[in-house]
Order: structure tokens, then C-alpha cells, then sequence
């Protein structure tokens, strides 16, 4: 997969889909704003957390939108590789094909 163009594609899907919802979407945001705000824990702990949430469900876009962010925030393949092997361990096989996505995602969009 192009992660590039596929994460361009879901963005402009969202637009599309806050065009007509946009309340929810403002929710969505003030939801993850709060979420986001700096504690006890850090945001790339936040984010691998979100991470390992995206690969159980097996969401493509949410994958793609944390590897993103795990990215602006520092974050290393070895690093990444610990907590996809987290990730399969808990999820078993599906869980060890979403990682697999992840870390392709890892290794497009942070070149």
C-alpha cells in the first residue's frame, strides 16, 4: 500500500464527511484535544497506546494517523518494533498482520 496517497484519501474523506457532520466532528476533536493535553503520561506513550487500539480493531487509517504522529513525536523502528511485537502478542495473528501494516506505514512515511 501507498500510505502516502491512502492517508491523503482518508483526509479528504473526512473533509467530505465533516461537510455534513460537522458537530460530530468538533466533538471528536474536543474529545481528543483533552486526551491529548500534557499529564502523568507522556504523548508518544499516548500514541502507542492509540497505536496498539488501531492494529486490535484494525483500522488501516488509524494506523497510518499514529505512525504519523509516533513519528513527529521521535519515535525509532526499534522502538516501534517493541511494541508491535506487544501488539501481536496480545492480538495473535491478526493482531501480527495489522503490525505488519504498521510497520510498513513506519518505514514509507518516515523516509
Amino acid at each position: 500500500m501507498d500510505w502516502k496517497k491512502f492517508l491523503s484519501k482518508t483526509r479528504e474523506n473526512y473533509k467530505l464527511l465533516n461537510e455534513e457532520i460537522p458537530e460530530t466532528f468538533r466533538g471528536f476533536s474536543v474529545m481528543g484535544e483533552e486526551a491529548k493535553k500534557n499529564g502523568l503520561v507522556d504523548n508518544k506513550t499516548k500514541e502507542f497506546v492509540a497505536l496498539g487500539i488501531a492494529i486490535s480493531t484494525r483500522c488501516e487509517s488509524c494506523i497510518g494517523m499514529h505512525i504519523e504522529a509516533l513519528i513527529k513525536l521521535g519515535t525509532n523502528r526499534d522502538e516501534l518494533v517493541e511494541i508491535l511485537a506487544m501488539c501481536s502478542f496480545m492480538g495473535g495473528g491478526p493482531s501480527i498482520t495489522f503490525s505488519s501494516k504498521a510497520l510498513e506505514a513506519f518505514d514509507q512515511l518516515s523516509s
